[in-house]
């Protein structure tokens, strides 16, 4: 079984805006500072999280097979197609008509796409099958609670 990504029909997200509100305090892991008075800023998501907005596509994750790259089932993945991959790239493959994220192996001419995650097999592409490395994952965007 393997982690498929939901999308029927892929649309790039250039030319869609992405501003939120960004507070200009950074937020501690241990006790807060009460000195720091809260300042905010406009920022554009599609300015931090995409480099080439024409070559650019959101894909929702689906499956566990990506768990130990902390990348969850309805994670949201921004992934680049203007991306060349390298070997260790985590990857959006078309694998026989079907789309997959997995960690790309590329060495000494073999490839495999591997799945992070020790109970899924790696794709190891086998006689007349299909692969296509569509495009590189550059980001995971997380929904905690809705």
């Amino acid at each position: 079984m393997y982690s498929f990504i939901s999308a029927l029909r892929p649309v790039p997200i250039s030319e869609l805006p992405l501003p939120v509100l960004l507070l200009n305090n950074r937020v501690t892991a241990g006790f807060p500072s009460p000195a720091e008075d809260l300042g905010a800023q406009r920022i554009d998501l599609a300015k931090v999280l995409i480099t080439h907005p024409q070559a650019t596509y959101f894909l929702r994750a689906s499956g566990h097979s990506m768990v130990e790259a902390d990348i969850f089932d309805k994670d949201i993945l921004v992934v680049d197609r203007a991306v060349k991959p390298r070997h260790n790239h985590i990857v959006v493959a078309v694998v026989d008509g079907d789309f997959t994220v997995k960690k790309l192996y590329q060495r000494l001419g073999k490839l495999k796409l591997k799945a992070a995650n020790p109970t899924f097999p790696d794709i190891v592409p086998k006689d007349g099958q299909t692969i296509e490395v569509w495009g590189v994952v550059t980001s995971c965007i997380k929904q905690f609670a809705v």
